[in-house]
């Protein structure tokens, strides 16, 4: 029977059990045999990773073809202007791709946000705010290009979930397993 696995994944971890000698690893923080990550989160990008067993299970997390929804918090510098929110909803040129329309609404930070290590730089002469953005692809760094692309850089990128599988209840670097799949 194959299982999966939630984490929450923190700041700085990198999606694979090998050491780089750089990084902490999901091996400092799962101990358990035969896990693989279904997809990858950057090392500077936080929240919902999952992990299984079963390599099928794996491949259909992963696959685009199956189109699961990633929903990602997202701390943007700036004040989202409508026809900015505009832009990523219509799906944004990324020079190397088209993005598909993405699901973009603003948001006020999530209660019970844990504090990131180290802290986001913020400027006192630039507002702050918080967007939603679901998507049904996952190019490398996809939401952060999308989100400059439409004039609003990141600082903070948190995948609150995938599917129906989300973050709620489940501290950062923290993992629990499920079984909705």
């Amino acid at each position: 029977m194959s299982r999966i696995l939630l984490f929450n994944k923190p700041y700085g971890v990198i999606c694979q059990f090998s050491h780089d000698g750089m990084h902490p690893t999901l091996a400092d923080y799962i101990a358990l045999p035969n896990f693989y990550p279904a997809g990858r989160l950057d090392t500077d990008s936080e929240g919902l990773l999952l992990l299984t067993d079963d390599g099928k299970l794996q491949h259909r997390i992963t696959d685009p073809k199956h189109k699961l929804a990633k929903t990602y918090w997202v701390q943007v510098e700036g004040e989202p202007q409508e026809a900015a929110l505009e832009k990523l909803r219509q799906g944004i040129d990324l020079k190397d791709f088209v993005t598909l329309p993405a699901e973009v609404k603003r948001m006020q930070e999530p209660a019970g946000l844990w504090p990131r290590n180290p802290p986001i730089r913020e400027r006192k002469s630039i507002p702050v705010n918080w967007l939603q953005i679901t998507i049904r692809e996952g190019k490398n760094r996809q939401v952060r290009r999308m989100t400059a692309a439409a004039g609003l850089p990141t600082l903070r990128l948190i995948r609150y979930s995938i599917g129906d599988l989300t973050l709620d209840g489940l501290p950062t670097a923290q993992w629990r397993f499920d079984n909705k799949f």
